[in-house]
């Protein structure tokens, strides 16, 4: 069926004129920025022991404290994306970056509580946007068959980040202070901050706002909802990582407690792992693209696969005591455990319009973080208060089985929204198309 071989991309963007070498530049900018982001936003689970010791902070004001930069970007994703589409994606990215920056310093200077909660209310607020914006600016300099792995590999920059704010965190917290943690972090995000625009130019990466009139714009934003199956990606996708959080956020701490590892060595343990959630990102995308490339509903057939894997992995992993055998098996759960993130992506680009790419993507953010990023550390700071870390983290793998229901629905009706989404735009009159 040609339809198999056709995705509804097809119809709403030409072939990038970006030379190559030139969009790998721009892909290690943008990758570079997300590191930054994700550095700045993870470097404070690193020293949960710390401030737990210090400010005799609860677990469920721990988790608030992550939790809130996840609140923030999910209210604040789709307004600002659409705002960085209509007032350019490039000079967007590194406003936010000096924001989130600023803020991250703002954290290592707080002197308490209420403190630290503000400065995290405005790395959150800086880091709304970026991941949208920048995957939209990322896929618009590369061919339309790539997107699963630049998805997955870009969304693995938030791992990597990740894994860099806790070992390095972890590392300076204890050789130098937590303060200076945050302080490393923001330094290198400001750095890249200045870099990126001097590079990554507006006009080269055709990225330019869009002027066409306001009828015109109201065709394109109506793709954003108008089918089942990216209902069910935005879904499908929040709720997948909700485990992924849940243990990225609290597994240097679960090391703390049941494996009795100080903070640099639980950093650089949990960082490990948080890698190999990175590399399963990059990894199950490829296998995506690949797996997909005649059959794209093949994709969402993988990412029910990879739900379920990393359910009885993960699952079977914090029922055992506390061992190798345990940390071998949650490493191979999150490896399938932040698969979903590729097909999710191509899903979303597939069946939305290339012009608002910046908002889909925040779509896809604000139900990540809504349903998966922020809710997945809070509630499991709240279950440990109640139950211990150890019994939360045997509940959290649940919540994979809910995520592969989602995408089983979304892959009966995939093909078909397809077919009907290049209908819609072949029958659309030209000036539709903006």
């Amino acid at each position: 069926m040609a339809l198999h071989s056709i995705a509804a991309a097809d119809y709403q963007a030409a072939a990038p004129s970006v030379p190559r070498a030139y969009a790998w530049v721009v892909f290690a900018l943008t990758f570079g920025l997300l590191i930054s982001d994700y550095m700045s936003r993870q470097v404070l689970n690193a020293v949960f022991p710390l401030l737990k010791q210090e400010w005799a902070l609860s677990d469920s004001q721990l988790g608030l404290l992550s939790g809130i930069v996840a609140v923030m970007v999910g209210l604040l994703t789709f307004p600002l994306s659409l705002l960085a589409d209509r007032w350019g994606r490039v000079r967007s990215l590194a406003l936010m970056a000096i924001l989130w920056s600023l803020a991250t310093l703002g954290c290592g200077l707080a002197q308490n509580f209420p403190q630290m909660f503000l400065a995290r209310f405005l790395v959150g607020v800086g880091e709304a946007a970026y991941g949208s914006v920048g995957i939209a600016v990322v896929i618009s300099v590369f061919p339309i068959h790539l997107r699963a792995t630049l998805t997955g590999a870009f969304m693995a920059g938030g791992m990597f980040g990740s894994v860099l704010g806790m070992a390095l965190g972890g590392v300076l917290a204890a050789h130098l202070g937590w303060r200076q943690a945050f302080a490393g972090m923001a330094l290198f995000g400001l750095l890249l901050a200045l870099l990126y625009p001097l590079v990554v130019r507006q006009q080269r990466i055709g990225a330019t706002p869009p002027r066409t009139p306001r009828v015109s714009g109201r065709r394109p934003l109506k793709t954003l909802f108008s089918s089942r199956s990216v209902i069910c990606a935005y879904v499908g996708s929040g709720l997948q990582l909700f485990v992924g959080a849940a243990v990225m956020v609290w597994f240097p701490s679960y090391l703390n407690r049941y494996y009795q590892m100080g903070t640099d060595r639980a950093g650089l343990v949990a960082a490990l792992i948080v890698l190999v959630g990175g590399s399963g990102m990059v990894l199950c995308g490829m296998l995506s693209d690949r797996l997909g490339r005649g059959a794209p509903e093949r994709k969402i057939a993988l990412a029910v696969a990879f739900c379920v894997i990393s359910c009885v992995l993960l699952g079977t992993a914090f029922r055992l005591p506390p061992g190798s055998l345990q940390l071998s098996l949650i490493a191979l759960g999150m490896l399938v455990a932040t698969g979903t993130s590729g097909p999710s992506g191509a899903m979303v680009a597939n069946l939305t319009h290339s012009a608002v790419h910046g908002t889909a993507f925040a779509t896809l953010t604000l139900a990540n973080n809504l349903l998966g990023l922020a809710p997945g550390p809070l509630l499991t700071g709240m279950l440990a208060d109640a139950l211990g870390l150890d019994r939360a983290f045997e509940l959290v793998p649940l919540v994979s089985v809910l995520a592969a229901l989602v995408f089983l629905y979304a892959r009966r009706h995939y093909l078909g929204d397809i077919q009907r989404l290049r209908g819609e735009a072949l029958a659309a009159p030209a000036g539709g198309q903006g």
